[in-house]
């Protein structure tokens, strides 16, 4: 696989959520061996270090936590996004979930301007669909797919200039959707595969579809790979912990087909949280997935000793 220069971003965002910990999630990457690992398979790699949110004064919300730091954080990944997309492969090394209201935003604007579709592919338990206004906890990390299509609410946020139509996204590994959500998502055109379909018909069909359509459309394909897309037994430290999720081998073959598509563009790794991890276990599955998205394949994953 032809791959572009790998920009490796660090974005140690804690502000999606109250439970804090994914601010070390940048460095739990770069301490687990990413940037090791994806040259020993021959990319070319840099770390350009980590992203500081834009200057903010934070006025106190009754409902919405952290807002204007997630405006913040919103507003500088935006433009580092664009630009990394312009130059190379940027992983977004998270953080918590709230940051691809700024990746998404930024690299959609990237495919405008070189006329190319944006696909999104959803690795979460999670829609992520809410807007602030319809989130129950105040929580904007389960926010980022309702304002990268462009749903009404996000006042003082970055105008969603190119929100990303709902049949170029997929959501895949589902299992804990709120019912307001569940009914915004039923009436469009995303692609929602839950855990029950993916038991009953396997991973590797919709996933191949999707893909099939990203290839069909010449497009771009932005990854967002939340831990908790993950079972918690493989994948502990998370604080949005669901059970039932993907296994290892169901998340190394989805990783293996985006590889094998050609059209990875831009990846978000999110919501790690080292503080709830078991001797760097879950930091170390996520470099290894990583890995098998840019050309690892079974036969080459080392042993390892947790």
């Amino acid at each position: 696989m032809s791959v572009p220069p790998i920009h490796l971003i660090g974005v140690p965002m804690d502000c999606g959520k109250r439970r804090q910990g994914c601010l070390m999630g940048p460095d739990a990457y770069r301490t687990a061996g990413l940037q090791a690992a994806l040259a020993d398979l021959g990319h070319s790699v840099d770390d350009r270090g980590n992203v500081a949110p834009d200057p903010y004064s934070e006025t106190p919300d009754a409902h919405l936590h952290a807002r204007d730091e997630t405006v913040a954080w919103t507003t500088a990944l935006s433009r580092t996004a664009a630009k990394a997309a312009a130059t190379g492969l940027p992983i977004f090394m998270g953080g918590d979930h709230a940051l691809a209201l700024g990746t998404v935003h930024g690299v959609a604007a990237h495919a405008a301007s070189v006329d190319r579709a944006l696909f999104v592919l959803w690795l979460d338990a999670h829609t992520d669909y809410h807007t602030p206004a319809t989130t129950a906890s105040g929580n904007l990390h389960g926010t980022p797919m309702g304002y990268a299509t462009g749903r009404d609410g996000f006042d003082g946020f970055p105008a969603v200039v190119h929100p990303v139509p709902h049949d170029r996204i997929a959501m895949l590994g589902l299992r804990s959707v709120d019912a307001p959500e569940r009914a915004a998502v039923q009436a469009t055109d995303v692609t929602y595969i839950d855990m029950r379909h993916i038991d009953e018909h396997g991973i590797a069909k919709p996933l191949a579809a999707f893909l099939d359509r990203v290839q069909a459309a010449d497009g771009m394909l932005h990854v967002s790979l939340d831990v908790d897309f993950l079972d918690p037994s493989i994948a502990p430290a998370v604080g949005t912990t669901v059970p039932g999720g993907a296994t290892l081998r169901e998340a190394h073959l989805v990783m293996e087909m985006i590889c094998d598509s050609g059209r990875l563009t831009s990846l978000d790794l999110v919501e790690l949280n080292p503080f709830l991890d078991e001797r760097g276990r879950t930091a170390q599955v996520m470099v290894d997935l990583v890995a098998s998205a840019f050309g690892r394949r079974v036969f080459d994953r080392p042993t390892r000793a947790y």
